[in-house]
């Protein structure tokens, strides 16, 4: 199987953020299957790094490709075959983040790991990496909550775990 993994999907397993699900992390750790994280998830990570909405321990940069390396994830470039597949992309997703990645996955089949239940609504395939509340509540921005840190769900403050979450 060849995999692709969004943003939050990997964030949550460099993390080994217990919200993956067991599924998904056995996906990516077996070696029979081909892994790639694109360099939209690492332009993404990269804006939301630094409007401050993605603490991380080192510059994305630097951190995020060490990560992908380490773990044995491949790069998957953004490229002209992959763009041209938006022109044929119903308007189910409003993240253009996600919407690049979701064309990277049909000019290439490949399966996204994904979080984002609007991102199953496409006409993909998608490998669930586990629910997250909070995408019914806002976009898709990811931030960085470490223990004892409070943000914004269902309305109110509350505290969250150790792991990064789009939210």
């Amino acid at each position: 199987m060849k995999l692709l993994l969004d943003t939050q999907a990997f964030l949550w397993f460099i993390s080994g953020d217990e919200r993956l699900s067991e599924a998904s992390r056995d996906a990516i750790r077996d070696s029979a299957n081909e892994v790639f994280l694109s360099v939209v998830s690492l332009w993404e990570a990269m804006v939301k790094y630094q409007l401050g909405k993605l603490p991380l321990p080192e510059s994305p940069e630097s951190y995020l490709p060490t990560q992908r390396q380490r773990h044995q994830i491949a790069s998957l470039p953004l490229d002209e075959i992959s763009v041209s597949k938006l022109a044929d992309l119903p308007p189910i997703h409003r993240d253009p983040f996600d919407r690049m990645i979701i064309c990277q996955a049909l000019a290439y089949d490949l399966t996204i790991v994904t979080t984002d239940d609007t991102v199953a609504k496409c006409p993909i395939q998608i490998l669930a990496a586990g629910h997250d509340k909070r995408k019914e509540y806002g976009s898709c921005v990811p931030e960085a909550s470490t223990q004892g840190v409070s943000h914004p769900q269902d309305g109110g403050w509350q505290r969250v775990p150790v792991g990064w979450t789009l939210s």
